[in-house]
């Protein structure tokens, strides 16, 4: 059975009654994933998503060359795992991956899926949480465009303070849209 964690952070999303909690909350497990250890893979369907209570997750791509791209990085309290999967049932482009040592709650998107029908609360939630992804995806997509690599590199420090002393510098400077040289100089500056 989840913390009184899980409960709080979705009622910060969207209200969560205990009456709606009592069903909801059996349908969490909770999670630890080790440092390296994969929640997805590309390729797979993404079966679950996860409340991250403690760590830092990464998702990213890899290109044919072998050559990671990181989207996101995850940092305690969030959600995660491969959305898109979860939403078309189709194989994930992504890889989701633990940066650190990782506890987490994770749920069967279809169990979820099969309370919205009779449980309008949780309706609400699942709508406010994709829409909070939707308003993450649109934001980062505008800083890649409209912020120069050394104000990206700025937010970057900002929202993920602990990430920079966990990935190496290829990582950091791919999640930016860089080079390692060129980050090798903004962090000179």
């Amino acid at each position: 059975m989840p913390t009184a964690f899980v409960q709080t952070y979705l009622s910060r999303i969207s209200p969560v009654s205990d009456t709606t909690w009592q069903v909801l909350a059996p349908l969490f497990e909770r999670v630890e994933l080790a440092k390296g250890e994969y929640f997805l893979r590309c390729g797979e369907v993404a079966q679950y998503a996860g409340i991250l209570e403690s760590g830092i997750i990464r998702a990213f791509y890899t290109s044919a060359e072998g050559v990671d791209y990181n989207k996101h990085f995850f940092e305690a309290p969030s959600f995660f795992g491969g959305y898109a999967s979860l939403i078309t049932g189709a194989p994930s482009h992504i890889q989701v991956q633990a940066l650190s040592a990782c506890t987490g709650w994770t749920l069967r998107y279809a169990d979820l899926q099969a309370l919205l029908p009779q449980w309008p609360e949780l309706e609400r939630l699942a709508r406010r949480w994709a829409e909070l992804l939707y308003v993450a995806k649109e934001e980062r997509e505008v800083e890649i465009v409209m912020l120069n690599a050394e104000q990206r590199y700025g937010l970057f420090r900002e929202r993920y303070k602990a990430v920079e002393q966990l990935v190496p510098q290829y990582a950091i400077a791919s999640y930016l849209g860089i080079t390692p040289t060129q980050l090798s100089r903004i962090r000179r500056r």
